[in-house]
């Protein structure tokens, strides 16, 4: 006899995975074992953000290990009043922003260059607007991809994290906007200003931008 179909969906509950709220919880009342898995589920996250300002995977692990430290440090301070991981990644984001305000040649290491291994940004190329791909396509050169990463690296440090940040694709508005201590709209005008600062800058250097 066939059996029924089903579009039930199987909560996390029905699995046994705690969420994350759940792991605070037991972490909070001292469960060592439910924060490992916090540090586990949200390493990836933190080191991204880390990655996107500090430009150094080795200094951007430094700052994901502080950010954990501190993360356990406060986390009788965390109320649920927003999701666990938005409010880690603010941690990371301030605590990138004052290792790299140490750095005194961070701005040489701001964009890598095209060949991407693990722990490394990809190309700018790669960043660019969905709406540009077509004509993307056609630019693409190798000195096409130089003359992006050294715009980047002129735009004003609010115009610039926000591009990079959002065009990671890692991280949801909501949580680039905590860590920049910003309102969506104004984390949303920022990367389409820097968007379109690019354009203006490519378009002044010769190339032929829609």
């Amino acid at each position: 006899m066939p059996l029924a179909s089903t579009n039930d969906c199987v909560s996390a509950a029905e699995t046994g995975v705690p969420t994350d709220l759940e792991l605070v919880h037991r972490a909070q009342a001292g469960d060592m074992e439910a924060f490992g898995t916090l540090v586990d589920r949200n390493r990836r996250a933190v080191f991204r953000a880390a990655l996107a300002a500090v430009r150094s995977a080795e200094e951007a692990d430094e700052v994901a290990q502080d950010t954990f430290v501190t993360a356990f440090q406060k986390l009788d301070q965390f109320r649920g009043e927003a999701a666990f991981r938005t409010w880690l990644l603010a941690i990371a984001w301030r605590k990138a922003i004052d290792r790299r305000k140490g750095i005194t040649r961070w701005l040489q290491r701001l964009v890598p260059s095209p060949h991407t291994d693990e722990g490394q940004e990809p190309d700018m190329t790669e960043r660019l607007p969905a709406g540009d791909r077509s004509q993307e396509d056609a630019l693409i050169t190798a000195d096409l991809q130089r003359r992006i990463r050294t715009l980047v690296a002129t735009l004003p440090p609010k115009l610039r994290d926000a591009l990079l940040l959002a065009g990671s694709g890692e991280y949801s508005y909501e949580q680039i906007a905590a860590m920049l201590k910003v309102p969506v709209g104004t984390l949303k005008w920022r990367v389409s200003e820097a968007r379109r600062v690019l354009k203006q800058k490519l378009a002044a250097a010769g190339y032929e931008i829609g």
